[in-house]
């Protein structure tokens, strides 16, 4: 019998034990940001008995206390800022290089490896971005496939419990996505200034939803004698199809506006992502997800420049292939509690966990699919590399022998509770009342 109750966060401020949801928590943690004091998350406790350290960052509108970098596995499954290690998907090789988190300011600075100008006069030779990348792309900076990974995880939507069932929506997705966006900064700039997600179109408020549009395009207009700002896009794809002259992008939610689309683009659109479209093509029910660099001509029409292609699962998981995707299926079917684990730029010869349950007892439970395409000693040095995280062993489903396996078992888990203290020191410094995500 599953369960989806999850203690509230609970924290150690100056001494104080604070519950996330309890009054008076915004302001404490916005006088800790001034007093840069750090937060300690009692979800575990070290050999000194103190909790995990955390730090506060200021947002858009408030103030929220998060995790410090590469410590997500450090907490317990049941809390809030747990994440798996890194080193278990292709986030790993990204960490301190493409990705440099710093605590002291709440920003983290992304290295990407595509373009967000274009020289005016020069043409662009538009690409369609898969796995594959240059060996000098490998852990220093991030594709769009891996900006969109990356994204999606700060955003959690790689997270899944039985009580999400009809509450993730296009509008929580783009809410979601948009405050993971926040504080990120790409090439000296903020990454939101660039960013456009659609918003969840509307009859009624089409000509307000359009004048938006057009205002977060307006950087993005070509200016004589200067680079041309590109925006990036994540959207979810409705059809490629033909138009008067090459092709062009339909996007759901932007049905006024198409996208264009040179033919040299469409036919490696074609042939670089033929798995993606396969398995969108073969599920109705699939959605798929467009990370693409986008350019505006003189009259504001925009095409393509890069783009690459993600399936997900009506849930908004990301899925690789067909076996993929029928474990995600398994797994929401029963109800079952997980964390989808990514490929950034790993290549798709090289074995990672599909998932990690989190609804097993203390520690996650790895689920691993063995591909046919799989080589014996990479795949069992892989397996090796998990064991000796000193967690379960690996649930194994070799696609070329056998159905899937039974899933685990659902174990329960320990609800670490604590006594909330009354905060009583005085607080000189003027709090302000923000709210907290």
């Amino acid at each position: 019998m599953h369960s989806d109750t999850v203690p509230p966060a609970a924290y150690d401020i100056g001494g104080q034990h604070w519950l996330k949801d309890e009054p008076g928590f915004a302001e404490t943690i916005a006088h800790a940001f001034v007093q840069r004091l750090r937060p300690r998350c009692l979800c575990r406790k070290n050999s000194e008995g103190q909790g995990i350290e955390m730090y506060v960052a200021r947002l858009m509108d408030g103030y929220i206390v998060k995790r410090m970098p590469y410590t997500g596995s450090q907490h317990s499954l049941n809390c809030p800022s747990y994440d798996p290690p890194a080193d278990l998907s292709g986030l790993g090789p990204l960490l301190g290089s493409a990705i440099v988190e710093n605590p002291a300011t709440g920003e983290t600075a992304l290295k990407l490896d595509f373009p967000m100008t274009k020289l005016q006069g020069r043409s662009t030779q538009p690409t369609a971005t898969t796995a594959s990348n240059s060996v000098a792309s490998q852990g220093q900076r991030l594709t769009l496939r891996s900006l969109l990974h990356y994204l999606w995880d700060q955003a959690e939507l790689t997270h899944w419990k039985p009580g999400f069932v009809g509450r993730r929506s296009w509008t929580t997705v783009r809410r979601h996505l948009l405050r993971a966006a926040e504080y990120k900064v790409a090439r000296g700039h903020p990454l939101l200034a660039s960013l456009y997600i659609p918003e969840t179109f509307s009859v009624e408020q089409r000509e307000a939803i359009n004048h938006r549009r057009l205002q977060r395009w307006a950087p993005a207009r070509p200016t004589p004698g200067a680079p041309q700002q590109l925006m990036l896009m994540i959207a979810e794809v409705k059809e490629v199809v033909s138009a008067r002259f090459g092709y062009k992008l339909i996007i759901k939610h932007v049905p006024d506006q198409a996208f264009g689309v040179d033919e040299t683009l469409y036919r490696r659109l074609c042939r670089c992502f033929e798995r993606e479209l396969a398995i969108w093509n073969a599920a109705d029910e699939l959605h798929m997800l467009v990370i693409a660099s986008f350019k505006l001509d003189e009259s504001g029409i925009p095409s393509i420049v890069e783009m690459s292609m993600v399936p997900v699962s009506p849930q908004w998981l990301p899925i690789e292939d067909q076996f993929d995707r029928l474990l995600v299926e398994e797994l929401v079917r029963n109800e079952r509690s997980f964390i989808k684990c990514q490929r950034y730029n790993l290549q798709p010869s090289m074995v990672i966990p599909s998932a990690s349950l989190t609804d097993c007892g203390e520690l996650p439970q790895l689920l691993v699919i063995a591909r046919p395409a799989n080589d014996g000693a990479d795949f069992r040095s892989a397996l090796q590399q998990m064991a000796d995280l000193d967690e379960p062993s690996p649930w194994i489903w070799n696609t070329s022998s056998e159905a899937m396996p039974v899933l685990p078992r659902e174990r329960g888990l320990q609800i670490l509770e604590f006594q909330s203290c009354e905060v009583r020191s005085a607080i000189d410094t003027p709090l302000l009342n923000l709210p907290v995500r």
